[in-house]
């Protein structure tokens, strides 16, 4: 039961971060931005023995005016499926940043999940980023959690992560990208390497796909390490297809299943 419970927590932890990647831009330019109604909405689903277990979905559009700054706004949903009693999750987070330094400005996470392989989980958290002063404000309701985390100049939460390499950032294979990211719990730095390959796509068939690889770390699991991997099309769409988590008790695969507009 023990055991469960703990992969069950890394897999969400490594699900928000995978979601905070998936899209990273490779191609000579970046998008220059979002027009209005131009948003859009990446849909996957994770299946063990051909039954899907989990549905995620991740959302980048224009956010609203505050203090006269443009902002865009992320949003990513984690559902399970199928799996009654055992575990049931309806977790959702929101990220808005500062559309021309792409920089966080707000994150929240809304954690509700339980179930006999897991615990009872309900409560939000909001991280307020405080760039003046290179900080960022945690404040968790439920347990009156009030806290300051100084950061590094070049952190983002993982949805701000997102939006920054899918609208602005370059990518080439060969080339290493450097992340620093903070989700209320710990401040980490991943290195991902890319690549070109081929591969078979639920929604494309099989095509040339540029896949980004990266190690980390689990502390539930003594710190020791796991696999992120990103793909996506090798075209000006850049469509991530696919993401995979290798962890130390085993692997979970998301597919993409659908693209729509916002």
């Amino acid at each position: 039961m023990d055991r469960w419970a703990v992969r069950i927590r890394t897999l969400l932890l490594g699900i928000t971060l995978l979601l905070g990647v998936l899209a990273y831009s490779h191609g000579q330019e970046g998008h220059s931005g979002l027009k209005s109604g131009s948003g859009r909405t990446f849909q996957y689903t994770s299946k063990k023995l051909g039954i899907p277990i989990l549905r995620a979905s991740i959302t980048i559009e224009n956010g609203p005016l505050e203090q006269g700054r443009h902002l865009y706004q992320v949003q990513a949903h984690v559902d399970s499926l199928n799996l009654g009693f055992l575990f049931r999750v309806n977790n959702r987070f929101t990220s808005i940043m500062d559309a021309e330094t792409f920089s966080p400005v707000r994150y929240v996470k809304e954690i509700d999940q339980e179930g006999l392989l897991t615990e009872r989980k309900k409560y939000s958290q909001t991280l307020t980023f405080d760039w003046s002063n290179g900080k960022v404000v945690v404040e968790t309701n439920g347990v009156k959690e009030r806290k300051e985390v100084f950061l590094p100049s070049d952190t983002y939460d993982p949805l701000s992560m997102f939006a920054r390499c899918y609208l602005k950032n370059e990518l080439q294979p060969g080339h290493d990208v450097y992340m620093n990211i903070y989700d209320g719990v710990k401040l980490g730095q991943i290195i991902f390497h890319s690549k070109k390959e081929r591969v078979k796509s639920n929604l494309y068939g099989d095509i040339e796909a540029y896949c980004l690889e990266s190690l980390t770390t689990f502390s539930t699991y003594g710190d020791k390490r796991g696999t992120i991997r990103i793909w996506y099309t090798a075209d000006s769409e850049k469509t991530p297809i696919s993401m995979e988590l290798s962890l130390p008790v085993g692997n979970v695969r998301f597919e993409l299943e659908g693209v729509r507009q916002s």
